[in-house]
């Protein structure tokens, strides 16, 4: 996005400090700037708020402090820069640039990963691994690439019709990840619910193995929420775990933590 001065500015749900939830590097402290609108539509999806732009966005006012100032979007570069310094930005392992999709603004991702590089946390962006050609333009300014891959048993895309079939994503994902493969430290994760097959499950394995088998993939058992209300089994964990083991080096079952500390 450009304002009238021609500064390149984001649209901003929320930038605060906080840890991890989820992937690898969970519990380590986290700067998130979250990014609003977003193409899919994740059944499980815990910020569906995210799906379109937002009007308005907030910013923590100090590291810890819980407590936000509301600005208007679009929100220029430099002033969500200013609002990252003013949560003791060197004291975080990351920042977290997430959304909704952040690479549905990719402009904005490269200048806020290029104003914050060199200042102590790593450049850490958290998307759906769909937009190859935005992933192109920002991955010389990122450090880690957290993709999640999406499987058709629930997901679609926003512009697709309802009840209508949903195309595999297997092969937008293989690009993207071979775009984000050797320019950034990769991760792969799956959101896996009742309803993922194993089929689905093996085709992604075999991809990613088809790009680099060392690439850790993180099976993430569904957080019930949305249209899906339970959680698989740990028994289906372990056993889908045992089976993409077979095809990949490191492969984890790792659930989210976040939810816990947001319940209290």
């Amino acid at each position: 996005m450009a304002g009238a001065s021609g500064a390149t500015s984001a649209n901003v749900v929320e930038v605060f400090s906080s840890i991890q939830g989820e992937g690898p590097w969970v519990g380590q402290t986290t700067l998130f700037v979250r990014l609003g609108g977003c193409d899919l539509r994740c059944a499980w999806c815990d910020s569906p708020g995210t799906w379109r732009p937002a009007a308005r966005g907030r910013l923590e006012l100090a590291r810890g402090s819980g407590a936000f100032r509301m600005v208007e979007n679009p929100l220029p570069i430099e002033a969500l820069v200013e609002a990252c310094e003013a949560l003791d930005l060197p004291a975080h392992r990351f920042v977290s640039i997430t959304g909704g999709e952040p690479l549905l603004q990719p402009e904005a991702v490269r200048q806020l990963a290029r104003a914050l590089a060199g200042r102590g946390p790593r450049i850490y962006l958290e998307t759906h691994g769909l937009a190859e050609a935005a992933l192109a333009q920002v991955i010389d300014a990122v450090d880690v690439v957290s993709m999640d891959w999406k499987l058709v048993s629930e997901v679609r895309r926003e512009r697709d019709r309802k009840g209508a079939p949903v195309a595999p994503f297997h092969e937008e994902h293989e690009r993207f990840l071979r775009v984000a493969r050797g320019r950034a430290e990769v991760y792969v994760k799956i959101v896996v619910t009742p309803a993922s097959t194993d089929e689905e499950l093996a085709e992604a394995a075999r991809r990613i193995a088809a790009v680099d088998p060392e690439i850790p993939l993180v099976l993430q058992p569904v957080t019930p929420f949305g249209r899906v209300g339970v959680r698989p089994t740990a028994t289906r964990m372990l056993a889908l775990q045992a089976s993409l083991a077979r095809v990949l080096r490191d492969v984890r079952v790792i659930p989210q933590t976040h939810p816990i500390w947001s319940a209290r």
